[in-house]
């Protein structure tokens, strides 16, 4: 019995695979190690090189290693770059995810957890996102998470009466910080911890992206959620599919207060000591003004919880990043 981690070379695929591990769910990853690391799969975790978009690389993995179920990290996940990329996003994450499940149909593996994005909300205009506010994305990237959400339900319907018939559960949240292994750090050119991380490093200044949103320090405001949380809940998606347990088709990780970039970026001067004043750069394109989640029924069905403070999630990623440095 094993569990397949697609992505799980990357900066939260590598922290599924650590926490499956740790409840005793075999993991297998498969990953093409486009923004993914060798180095962040464990020694021992059967690990194949090669795209999701493989067909038959991906029903062979299956079959081979006993998987009877999938957790779906991999994909192209820069909202505001996809607005450039459309094509590239969707097929990685449309076309990717369509393989995906067509592979499990043949090999009959029926329980799919599917890393998903609050951004498939787009910009609500409510002070609280809840899973059934109307989807309105703002960028590529966020409509294709959407799209594999549908795919994920029609083919759910398509199986209801056969003999393997497909379980799911997508998990939708934003912005993923920290560390919860010192040997697994993202290494994003596009988010913004790292960005901050690397400006500090060499020597340069943060920026801030756009001081015009309609909030109220005028930077954009997101539920910042530590990576050992998010890989926690896929875990325990997991485990609910695996038993049988019924779940819902999408459950928001979301921490109830969002936090703004200047606060990240306070934050970020005073627990790594370095003293600084954010430039401030256009917004990027795509970018939404705010979106926070209750994470409500995440908590009563998967133990969903932010036991990190800000400090400790800008905490463990600096001492992550720093320990890559040797």
């Amino acid at each position: 019995m094993s569990w397949l981690v697609t992505g799980g070379a990357g900066y939260i695929g590598a922290h599924v695979v650590r926490a499956l591990s740790a409840a005793g769910l075999a993991p297998v990853v498969i990953d093409d190690l486009s923004s993914g690391h060798r180095g962040f799969v464990p020694g021992g975790v059967p690990f194949i090189v090669g795209t999701i978009l493989d067909r038959g690389l991906v029903e062979a993995t299956l079959r081979e290693h006993g998987v009877t179920g999938v957790i779906h990290v991999a994909g192209y996940k820069y909202a505001g770059v996809s607005v450039q990329r459309p094509l590239h996003t969707y097929a990685q994450n449309v076309e990717g995810t369509r393989v995906m499940l067509e592979a499990m149909a043949a090999a009959d593996v029926a329980n799919i957890v599917f890393s998903s994005s609050a951004a498939v909300y787009g910009t609500p205009d409510v002070e609280l996102v809840t899973e059934d506010l109307p989807k309105r994305p703002a960028s590529p990237y966020g409509e294709s998470k959407l799209i594999g959400e549908w795919l994920l339900r029609d083919q759910a319907t398509a199986t209801a009466g056969s003999r393997h018939p497909l379980r799911h559960t997508s998990l939708r949240y934003f912005n993923v910080v920290g560390s919860a292994d010192l040997d697994v750090y993202d290494t994003s050119p596009h988010n913004l911890f790292p960005l901050v991380f690397e400006a500090l490093i060499e020597g340069r200044t943060p920026r801030i992206n756009g001081d015009d949103y309609d909030t109220a320090d005028g930077t954009n405001v997101r539920d910042y959620v530590h990576v050992g949380d998010i890989a926690a809940a896929h875990v325990v998606a997991a485990e609910r599919l695996e038993g049988g347990e019924p779940v819902e088709a999408a459950y928001n990780l979301g921490s109830r207060n969002g936090l703004s970039v200047r606060e990240i970026m306070d934050a970020m001067a005073r627990v790594t000591g370095i003293d600084f004043t954010p430039e401030i750069a256009d917004r990027r394109p795509g970018d939404p003004d705010r979106i926070v989640a209750t994470g409500e029924l995440a908590a009563r069905d998967l133990d969903w919880a932010m036991r990190y403070s800000l400090d400790e999630m800008v905490r463990t990623g600096w001492e992550a990043r720093r320990a890559a440095q040797g």
